[in-house]
């Protein structure tokens, strides 16, 4: 390794699955948060009777999400073209109205640990969101693998499976907030050195489970270009979809899912990239999740952790940094990788779930019916 690049060995110690596996909308709408709780009126409380169009139980949203701003207001979006109007309630108190597509931002609620928005149409059954981040300074990559709406129409719940890099570093406040918010199993997908060089806090209550995916301490030395890099970046997630170790590591998240008394669960790896980011996009494929919202999410984490990675690489010389971008970044390259992978090895995903993860239909069924509403 370049003689000038000490602090990049430190930093490739603290890479996920990465580098060490490959060595083995438009609308109006009208805003009302204010400082004192509306009555929700009863037209909102009680159901309404569908449409002809609407089957009843349906969800009848096709996109919404729900995002904090820096200022601490929200922005809420959504569209449901069957609908007339909806209005969005957080607790019993009313924050906006709109029609069928609208934006709104929604200010002046109280500090919470987390908001969670009721999306009340006026045909068909509501939606409850929050923003997926939980905005821990500590575990900037700790975010919600719920809020995505599946090809039948389905949503998957949120609050129920988090995905997250190590906990290692969380300070004293984000892990009271997790504690206050439940969480009940952290599930850990790292390689025995990394456990014991960084081992978790564990919020209390927890219960702690380790499904190494890898199987074996394997480490390795930084590419030496940035093509070598992205080559080995990709190589390691061909590993995530064969190698043993991680079927049974994936398995035992498939497993703990939807176990009985397991969720809130979080799973992670060290950076929350590359191992976690495999069992998320797997996790999203099997509910029914579109590729192009799973690749969405898995490419999220440039987002969550630019700060840190813009941190690290500003500390490394211009070509040392060069070779460890691509090891840093989520690409849409490396997911693609494992799906082509899945392809090769097991000729479908279905077969990559049935005989790779060995999950049966009923496995299946119960994982959807734990996981997704409507």
């Amino acid at each position: 390794m370049n003689s000038h690049s000490t602090a990049a060995v430190l930093a490739a110690r603290q890479i996920a699955v990465s580098f060490v596996a490959a060595v083995s909308a438009v609308g109006l709408a009208t805003p009302l948060a204010s400082a004192e709780p509306l009555a929700t009126p009863p037209e909102a409380a009680a159901p309404h009777a569908p449409r002809a169009s609407l089957a009843a139980h349906d969800i009848p949203f096709t996109d919404a999400e729900v995002t904090q701003r820096a200022d601490g207001s929200f922005a809420v979006s959504w569209k449901a073209p069957t609908v007339g109007s909806v209005t969005v309630y957080v607790g019993d108190r009313l924050v906006a109205h709109g029609g069928a597509e609208a934006d709104v931002i929604v200010r002046g609620l109280p500090a919470a640990d987390r908001q969670w928005f009721h999306l009340v149409p006026d045909q068909g059954d509501p939606l409850t969101l929050a923003d997926r981040s939980l905005h821990l300074a500590s575990a900037p990559n700790f975010r919600d693998v719920g809020g995505y709406r599946t090809g039948d129409g389905r949503w998957v719940k949120m609050g129920v499976l988090y995905r997250t890099g190590d906990l290692h570093a969380l300070s004293d406040a984000d892990l009271a907030k997790l504690e206050r918010l439940g969480i009940r199993t952290d599930l850990d997908l790292r390689m025995p050195y990394e456990r014991a060089e960084a081992p978790d806090r564990i919020p209390a209550g927890a219960r702690y489970i380790s499904a190494n995916v890898l199987g074996q301490d394997v480490k390795g030395d930084l590419p030496a270009t940035a093509a070598a890099s992205r080559r080995m970046m990709a190589d390691s997630y061909q590993w995530l979809v064969s190698k043993p170790s991680a079927l049974n590591g994936y398995r035992s998240l498939f497993q703990l899912a939807d176990a009985p008394g397991s969720s809130p669960l979080a799973f992670h790896c060290q950076g929350g990239k590359d191992r976690t980011g495999w069992g998320s996009a797997a996790l999203l494929a099997a509910l029914g999740v579109d590729r192009a919202t799973v690749m969405r999410d898995y490419l999220a984490t440039n987002d969550y952790l630019a700060a840190q990675n813009a941190a690290t690489l500003a500390r490394q010389t211009p070509e040392t940094a060069a070779r460890l971008k691509p090891i840093l970044e989520a690409k849409a390259m490396y997911l693609n990788t494992a799906f082509d992978e899945v392809k090769a090895r097991f000729g479908t995903f279905d077969r990559y779930l049935r005989d790779g993860l060995d999950l049966t239909e009923q496995d299946l069924a119960r994982l959807r019916e734990a996981l997704l509403v409507g």
